[in-house]
């Protein structure tokens, strides 16, 4: 028997009794009869994680970056903040350079401990406390999924006057829809190939582009301000911080026999590459826009990116869109890992909510994207702002919690004596939440006067300072949290 029938064969007896309800039982074995994964929350034991596959852990980010995603991140730079291309360029690499460490280290959870995201958080936040990020982490991925499907449908709309942006947006999400649904080997599988196309159409977009590109290279740029500078530093990390609760459910069925680094640096450079790559291609793309008028018209005043994708790629007639329709269904690729960790995200909040499949929340997440996704796509620049940083706001201190928790007080060590795997459920022998709780609030408390947003100036960021919301929040998210636990600890408290 290969582990992946063995995984099937598991998932479906373990969580039979969980879904007590007679039609979410019965659909759950027939979706496990034909390969669905229906395994819920519960820890993977370690042997069950036996997969060896390590470049999935490159490619399962990678590809979810290596898209319009980090092209749409890296046009906020000059459409947004006003930056020109070499300046969007130098902030873009020293950003992800130092960003992308976070997302290696929440990697190594998921292959050495075997349990989700929000399951996980428990050993730092507390039962009771988990359930904070476990709720606002399924708020945060619809966010991203809006974005991604928005992003998706305005490219198949700029293709012909007979699609908008609404017939877009629901072709990107039923194809989401359909990865997701079948569970984590398919996601896996999708993103080892899904980031092919996207690749072949950044090195046409350069090959097309390149003259005018070069040419804008010395075109006037407006003064650059410290605050622009700033903010578009705190845009480019909450990107990548917002990746951090969801990480680690994308390794629970790798082998812990790896060492740390090899796991670190297989997902940093999935992110740090692809997101690069990526972003630098937008920011230039996006600067010179204005000087194209060709460019210019399809960026509709910077508010489509989609549109800017295919008026570069215009000149090369029928390969130019089959290439936008590929990388537009492949913004799948950036929902699918998102979608997926929504039900496991939910599943994690109370005990009711774990005994409902994850093929159920599936559908929840498909229902409310579509309709929020058309609506957003109006306002697509202040829409996609405004979710990131706020995404990465409580990601920074959530990030700066379970960090704290792991390298003081668990020794930075995956042991059993550590990490006691058998208590992810009690709440009498998990962490007490107050020490979490305490620091989360003092967090994003403080962090309030350094926002600098469209619907809400902080008094410092008034001063000049930029949006450095995020950087505060995860040094008072640390600082607070190491003095309440050790002073729990002290108390003689777990």
């Amino acid at each position: 028997m290969s582990s992946d029938e063995k995984h099937t064969r598991d998932d479906s007896i373990e969580d039979a009794g969980r879904y007590r309800i007679g039609f979410f039982a019965r659909t759950t074995q027939l979706l496990s009869q034909y390969g669905i994964e229906t395994h819920g929350i519960v820890p993977v034991p370690a042997e069950e994680r036996l997969d060896t596959r390590w470049y999935q852990l490159f490619f399962i980010w990678f590809s979810p970056c290596m898209n319009m995603a980090a092209f749409s991140t890296g046009t906020a730079g000059p459409a947004f903040y006003s930056l020109g291309v070499r300046d969007s360029i130098v902030i873009i690499v020293i950003v992800n350079l130092v960003s992308c460490l976070l997302p290696g280290f929440f990697a190594v959870f998921g292959p050495k401990l075997g349990l989700r995201a929000m399951v996980q958080a428990r050993f730092s936040w507390g039962y009771f406390g988990a359930i904070i990020p476990a709720i606002l982490n399924v708020f945060s991925l619809e966010g991203f999924l809006i974005l991604n499907c928005i992003v998706g449908g305005q490219m198949l709309a700029s293709l012909s006057s007979h699609i908008d942006d609404t017939l877009g947006i629901i072709i990107i999400a039923i194809i989401s829809l359909v990865i997701t649904f079948c569970g984590y080997r398919v996601i896996h599988w999708y993103e080892s190939v899904a980031w092919i196309p996207n690749a072949i159409a950044f090195i046409a977009m350069l090959a097309v582009g390149y003259p005018q590109l070069h040419e804008n290279l010395s075109a006037p740029v407006p003064p650059v301000t410290p605050a622009n500078v700033i903010s578009f530093a705190s845009f480019l990390a909450s990107n990548i911080v917002g990746w951090c609760p969801i990480i680690s459910d994308y390794g629970v069925y790798h082998s812990p026999d790896a060492s740390s680094a090899r796991i670190f640096i297989y997902t940093y450079l999935g992110f740090f590459v692809s997101n690069v790559i990526g972003q630098i291609l937008g920011a230039a793309f996006a600067a010179t826009a204005p000087n194209v008028p060709a460019w210019n018209a399809g960026f509709e005043d910077s508010s489509s990116v989609g549109g800017l994708f295919y008026s570069i790629l215009l000149p090369t007639g029928a390969f130019g869109k089959i290439l936008t329709v590929l990388v537009a269904l492949g913004m799948s690729c950036a929902c699918a890992p998102t979608m997926y960790t929504f039900g496991t995200s939910f599943m994690a909040i109370t005990t009711w909510f774990s005994a409902v499949p994850r093929w159920v929340y599936i559908l929840v997440s498909e229902g409310v994207l579509i309709p929020v996704a058309i609506i957003g796509a109006k306002k697509f620049y202040n829409t996609f702002v405004d979710i990131l940083d706020i995404v990465g706001y409580w990601s920074s201190v959530f990030c700066a919690i379970v960090l704290t928790e792991h390298m003081l007080f668990r020794r930075a060590s995956f042991s059993e004596d550590q990490y006691p795997i058998t208590t992810w459920a009690s709440y009498a022998l998990l962490p007490s939440s107050i020490p979490a709780v305490i620091a989360f609030v003092c967090g994003c408390g403080v962090l309030i006067p350094f926002i600098s947003q469209v619907w809400y100036v902080g008094p410092v960021a008034r001063q000049g300072s930029g949006d450095v919301g995020v950087f505060v929040g995860f040094i008072v998210g640390a600082i607070t949290y190491a003095l309440a636990r050790g002073f729990e600890k002290k108390m003689g408290k777990a």
